[in-house]
């Protein structure tokens, strides 16, 4: 019988409303799916910006296997944590030098899942192509296992796409980030990865992508910048993906979800 993996991704969360998402909904996702592994983009679940070591241990307490990231984990005091790590990721397309690392590889029942977190550029920083950076790695964490997540933190839908169909094949899913926007277009490519565009996030329902609404208003409104606060009232949500994998690493079904409390 072909053996399947099976592999929970969690949406961004976003500070103690999203942490509490997980915390109360999590339980029920693992009765549900029996996954093999679970991953989450966690770069907005310390106070709504970045992570630290505390919320780091909370989370893997909750199940969460591996964290991935984007532009928001570069915190300074977040760094020596970020270089010791082999669970908490940050996108590999930055420069030589840069804290942490672009990829891990997770061993767990005798199972290794390689993941990737790569950010996009349009819209964002000019960073090194992600195309290149993740075609690199994916071909160099296959000669170890065939199962390979990516994490693909980026703005434009066009380039998340773009990456999904040059990395189809190569990868067992490509998964988008950054948006905090679930996308209804849970899908297995061509050549059998499974695609979204966006993952969504873990947070208040009432929000503007995570944060109050009144403040991300005022910002847009008067054009000043300031630091938005993480809406911390009312109902909340918890979005991902569920991804079962075949023994050559190809994805065989793909399936979003959205539950809210």
């Amino acid at each position: 019988m072909e053996k399947k993996i099976k592999v929970l991704f969690l949406g961004d969360i976003v500070g103690s409303a999203g942490r509490k998402a997980v915390k109360e909904l999590l339980p029920e996702l693992l009765k549900k799916y029996k996954p093999d592994f679970v991953a989450a983009n966690g770069e907005n679940a310390a106070g709504g910006y970045g992570l630290t070591e505390k919320v780091v241990e909370e989370l893997f307490s909750y199940g969460i296997d591996v964290l991935t990231s984007g532009n928001h984990i570069w915190k300074k005091e977040f760094y020596p944590y970020l270089n010791k790590s082999e669970r908490v990721i940050r996108p590999a397309n930055y420069g030589e030098g840069a804290p942490g690392k672009g990829w891990t590889i997770y061993t767990k029942k005798n199972l290794k899942l390689g993941i990737i977190n790569l950010e996009g550029r349009v819209f964002m920083r000019p960073l090194i192509n992600p195309f290149l950076v993740g075609k690199k790695l994916a071909l160099e964490i296959k000669k170890e296992t065939p199962f390979i997540l990516v994490d693909f933190h980026a703005e434009a839908t066009s380039e998340k796409i773009a990456l999904g169909y040059f990395l189809d094949g190569l990868v067992s899913a490509v998964i988008g980030t950054h948006t905090h926007v679930q996308t209804s277009d849970a899908r297995i490519l061509p050549q059998n990865t499974g695609y979204i565009t966006d993952v969504g996030m873990c947070g208040a329902v009432e929000s503007i992508i995570g944060m109050k609404i009144d403040q991300a208003i005022e910002m847009y409104l008067n054009m000043v910048p300031r630091k938005l606060e993480v809406e911390k009232t009312g109902k909340l949500k918890l979005e991902g993906v569920f991804l079962e994998l075949n023994e050559t690493g190809k994805a065989s079904f793909i399936e979003n979800f959205r539950f809210i409390f």
